[in-house]
């Protein structure tokens, strides 16, 4: 999973590495061998503390998981404070906690900073893509580097760990996007999370899942279309289910999200397979 440039931190810190490959271009693929004194000196065993984003969360959202924008503009210490912080995590305190933890952690960072690309912009964007180059040029501090929110996305989150479900966390403040979680993710917690927002996401209609027995259509949210590769490792299938090998695989995922009477119905494939229409718009409080 890791690059060798991370296994050198092996010689310079005392954590245990997961297995790594040496061509991967992982979150910390550029990263050099720090001073061995001042690396050493490092507590592995220290978590990033999520504090300052659990508050803003809790005081910025409302029902739906949409931002009270206008109100975290001017009041933005904490969302600062936590940024500030994701950037000053030391490698080798990352590459130490487990696999459910550095995913949390990341999904947290590509969310925050996520709030941090609108709220810098004033007057405030009626859309994150008016935003010019905002997932690809922007650049954040994340353990120490430079990283955009693409390479959050899509050059570790969905390159170094195998968990489509990231799918349903990860927000870009659209309206179609999956709801914003009103508390951070955590390694503790991160299974049931992604389960239950998952869920969120797909009860959704508009944005999520829409089965129409009437018209025989099964119709779902359009990151299915996006990045459908990802669930065909662990849900790809020859056996039932609609459509080409990625909405095979998608559908056979969500299949374990509906009631039992829905599931029989994917399953047996008698439908059509559409896309739901991706509203841009920004996911804004309506006290905004």
């Amino acid at each position: 999973m890791f690059s060798s440039i991370k296994r050198s931190l092996i010689l310079v810190s005392t954590v245990v590495l997961l297995a790594s490959c040496s061509q991967s271009k992982s979150l910390l693929s550029e990263i050099e061998p720090k001073d061995t004194q001042a690396v050493a000196t490092v507590n592995p065993s220290e978590a990033v503390s999520y504090d300052s984003y659990a508050n803003l969360l809790g005081q910025y959202l409302d029902e739906r998981g949409f931002v009270n924008y206008s109100e975290l503009q001017t009041n933005r210490q904490s969302l600062d404070e936590f940024n500030n912080s994701v950037g000053s995590v030391a490698p080798a305190n990352f590459l130490s906690w487990s696999e459910d933890e550095q995913i949390a952690f990341l999904i947290n960072a590509y969310n925050s900073y996520t709030l941090a690309a609108i709220i810098d912009r004033e007057p405030l964007t009626k859309s994150i893509r008016d935003i010019p180059q905002v997932w690809k040029k922007e650049q954040y501090q994340v353990v120490g580097q430079n990283k955009s929110l693409d390479g959050i996305e899509h050059g570790t989150l969905r390159k170094d760990y195998n968990e489509p479900r990231i799918h349903a966390a990860l927000v870009c403040a659209a309206i179609s996007c999956p709801p914003l979680r009103n508390e951070p993710y955590r390694g503790e917690n991160l299974d049931a999370q992604l389960d239950d927002q998952v869920n969120a996401w797909l009860s959704n209609s508009e944005s999520g899942l829409n089965i129409d027995r009437q018209n025989n259509t099964v119709s779902m949210s359009a990151i299915f279309k996006w990045f459908g590769e990802d669930w065909i490792p662990n849900y790809g299938t020859n056996e039932g289910f609609a459509g080409n090998e990625k909405q095979k695989a998608a559908l056979n995922f969500i299949s374990n999200y509906v009631s039992p009477e829905d599931a029989k119905y994917l399953k047996e494939g008698n439908y059509k397979v559409r896309y739901l229409d991706y509203d841009w718009s920004l996911n804004i409080h309506s006290k905004n």
